[in-house]
């Protein structure tokens, strides 16, 4: 007999759950990851059914009014993971269940697009002679008869692009009996534009062999854990993924693989498409609403047993699931910006843990924790540092910048030896990437008289000059301003502005100006806005089309490129500048990975780093590709410095107009945390946060310290549902924060 009583996450945002008897006609319809409609105070609300009871502690019920069709959105295994999330994470149970879920899926209406179909009708055929009789009177009624017998099945829309039919001259066909109108289900596909060809399986490399051994081991294990793939760039760790994903296939289960960035999903979905056809799904924030409803439904179909994706992908409904893999687990991507904080690396070792199947982690540079744990037998390492077919690693210079300013008598964007590279390989017809990890043009515009800057009204940071759109604008709240004819200081008015530093549109123009033969693109956040932009500009670069690419972070890791032999690091210090104590593993890892995007054909390549800090052990280390020397060095001076991995950071940041509400209210909070929590436990705090403004709103923050997040997190969970902030204050709780901004 099912349970009488179930337990409601209604869609009222309240963070609790409500108990409601189950209707004897609906018991066996009402299942865990229903949506249901329920009576709550004067409303109708909508709801997940998270629990079946055979008892509540509350009198007098109210029943469920209905179930909605179709199957369960979620299964008890991604029940456990939704709570495992909000408890882990300190974030509301409402939160984690619209993470695991698309807004697609569980929206009021969401459903397939339907079509009308037509077809030749296989009762009845046109009499012979009787189309060209129509012909005569009804020219577009005998053209569609005409199609249709050449292709017996279309959609009406279809057909009447092609013969300029009309519905109604469809339906006087239709009761003649000649064609049949239906209406059909017409999948919303992402991949209708990509022309894929099938791809076989290459021999693999001894390593890649030997890699593909150990990780099918821990598949088959009676427990399989996690398996740390440490390859360095074009080692050929993606055909590794791939062999990996076939075992999984070939034992009648399916797998998931992520990708940090989405500009990397059109050429993953080539690869993964080109392997296994159509049971590949692609799911990330750049699809349509009906893509993304359409995709996930496949999956849940089991249609799709292969899905490729951004952070979100993780929570596609593959069951059962043999393999997860998160292709470079080091990156900052993979944390989501709001709430539920979660880091999608790690919730893909518990999901491992809850469906009992391996986690893949790939990287050529590990986070310091993938690789702590991996030291430390939690995770099982495998290496691989040889490039496939025995390719050389490419040639990396470190030009020092202040030798080169020195020799110049002035900054020069570009030194003499990557420009003389560049010319090269112009010359030779193959291809350069450039990378500056900031977009615009100058990053500051200021009054070289008095010495203003030029800062946004709404944020505590500089407005960037982009000369494209003759603007200042701001990168966290996107303010667009006109560029000041003076110095906007009322006690100046100097005529003379300036515009300083660096970004990647500077770029564009001095390599156009010193290359005008050149085909120069550019892909940063400013040229990918419109949907398929990341597409479009790497299948240009992928054909030849483009000599230069000048690109931020976004080029930078993942892309494979044959004819790609020359990468150049336009300023390598940029990351080394910010105010975190992750800086240097930031730095290293973004210059090891765009080196390694040079020479992965069959010309070697050849790497220039522009700096004014040669000896910088992230410098040095990216330099030789010494992931081992700058790990050790790194991890001894988080062990000192009692930083992350040997202990869990977690923030608090409070967020308001008022500044002073938001002080007052950051330090009352951690005056009432301070007491619940253990000795064990450090709070540093309040204070304005490295950030102070963002978006008109003034922000304070606090930080958490400990040996584990269990010390902590359930201490400021309980304080966060007991104590509400005043009005206009909001409160985000980041666990395991991978910055301090």
């Amino acid at each position: 007999m099912p349970p009488p009583i179930a337990r409601i996450l209604t869609d009222l945002a309240l963070d609790r759950e409500f108990d409601y008897l189950i209707p004897e006609e609906l018991r066996e319809q009402v299942r865990i990851g229903c949506l249901v409609r329920v009576p709550f105070g004067r409303r109708r609300a909508r709801g997940f059914v998270v629990g079946l009871a055979d008892r509540s502690e509350y009198p007098n019920l109210k029943a469920i009014e209905s179930v909605e069709e179709g199957p369960p959105l979620f299964d008890a295994r991604m029940l456990r993971l939704a709570r495992w999330i909000a408890d882990y994470y300190a974030a509301p149970f409402e939160s984690a269940i619209a993470a695991i879920l698309p807004a697609a899926v569980r929206r009021e209406g969401a459903k397939f697009k339907e079509q009308l179909v037509v077809r030749m009708s296989g009762a009845a055929a046109p009499p012979p002679g009787e189309i060209t009789a129509l012909a005569a009177r009804s020219p577009r009624q005998a053209a569609a008869l005409q199609r249709l017998q050449a292709c017996p099945e279309m959609t009406a829309a279809a057909l009447a692009e092609e013969t300029g039919v009309s519905l109604p001259g469809l339906r006087r066909l239709a009761q003649k009996g000649w064609i049949e109108l239906e209406k059909g289900v017409i999948r919303r596909n992402p991949h209708q534009r990509m022309t894929i060809l099938p791809t076989m399986a290459p021999p693999l490399m001894d390593q890649q062999a030997q890699a593909l051994a150990a990780i099918q081991a821990e598949m088959a294990s009676a427990k399989p854990g996690v398996v740390l793939l440490h390859g360095v760039t074009g080692s050929g760790k993606t055909e590794v993924y791939l062999a990996a994903i076939q075992t999984a296939l070939a034992t009648g289960r399916g797998a998931i693989a992520l990708v940090p960035e989405i500009a990397l999903t059109p050429q993953a979905m080539e690869r993964f498409r080109g392997r296994f056809g159509d049971t590949v799904a692609v799911l990330h924030s750049h699809l349509s609403e009906g893509e993304r409803h359409d995709e996930w439904r496949r999956i849940a179909a089991g249609q799709a047993r292969v899905v490729v994706g951004a952070r979100s992908a993780l929570f596609a409904p593959v069951r059962p699931l043999g393999l997860l893999v998160v292709d470079e687990e080091h990156e900052p991507a993979y944390k989501q910006d709001e709430s539920p904080r979660y880091n999608a690396r790690d919730v893909a070792v518990m999901l491992g843990h809850l469906e009992g199947c391996a986690v893949l982690l790939g990287s050529a540079t590990p986070s310091l924790e993938s690789y702590r744990h991996a030291r430390d037998g939690k995770y099982k390492l495998v290496t691989m540092a040889q490039r496939v077919d025995r390719r050389v690693m490419p040639l990396v210079r470190v030009v020092d910048m202040r030798i080169e300013t020195e020799k110049a008598g002035q900054v020069h964007l570009l030194s003499q030896e990557l420009v003389e590279a560049i010319r090269l390989r112009l010359a030779q017809a193959e291809q350069t990437l450039l990378f500056l990890n900031r977009r615009g043009y100058a990053t500051t515009v200021m009054c070289p008289a008095c010495g203003l800057v030029e800062t946004c009204p709404n944020c505590s940071v500089r407005l960037t000059y982009h000369r494209q759109s003759e603007t200042m604008q701001c990168h966290v709240c996107g303010v667009v301003r006109p560029v000041p004819g003076f110095c906007s200081n009322p006690e100046c008015r100097a005529p003379n502005i300036k515009m300083t530093g660096v970004g990647t549109q500077r770029v564009e123009a001095a390599v156009k100006r010193i290359f005008p033969g050149a085909r120069v693109a550019r892909m940063d956040s400013d040229t990918t806005g419109p949907k398929d932009a990341h597409a479009r500009i790497l299948g240009q670069f992928r054909r030849g089309d483009i000599d230069i690419l000048i690109g931020t972070q976004m080029i930078a890791k993942g892309l494979d490129f044959p004819n790609v032999t020359l990468v150049g690091v336009i300023h390598a210090d940029l990351s080394l500048q910010m105010p975190d104590f992750r800086a240097a593993e930031r730095t290293f890892q973004l210059l090891t990975q765009v080196a390694g995007r040079a020479g992965r054909g069959d010309v070697p390549g050849e790497v220039f780093i522009q700096t004014y800090t040669p000896f910088h052990p992230a410098v040095q280390s990216a330099r030789h590709a010494d992931y081992a020397t700058f790990y050790d060095q790194e991890i001894e001076m988080r062990r000192e410095m009692h930083y992350p991995p040997f202990v869990r950071l977690t923030t608090v940041l409070f967020k308001g107009k008022d500044e002073r509400a938001v002080d007052a209210c950051s330090k009352e909070f951690a005056k009432r945390l301070q007491p619940m929590l253990p000795d064990a436990v450090r709070l540093t705090g309040p204070a304005p946060a490295l950030l102070a403004k963002a978006k008109g709103f003034h922000r304070a923050q606090f930080m958490l310290w400990s040996r584990k997040a269990s010390e902590h997190v359930p201490f400021l969970r309980a304080l966060l549902k007991a104590c509400k902030p005043p009005k206009g204050i909001s409160i985000a709780v980041d666990v395991d924060a991978l910055s301090l901004m």
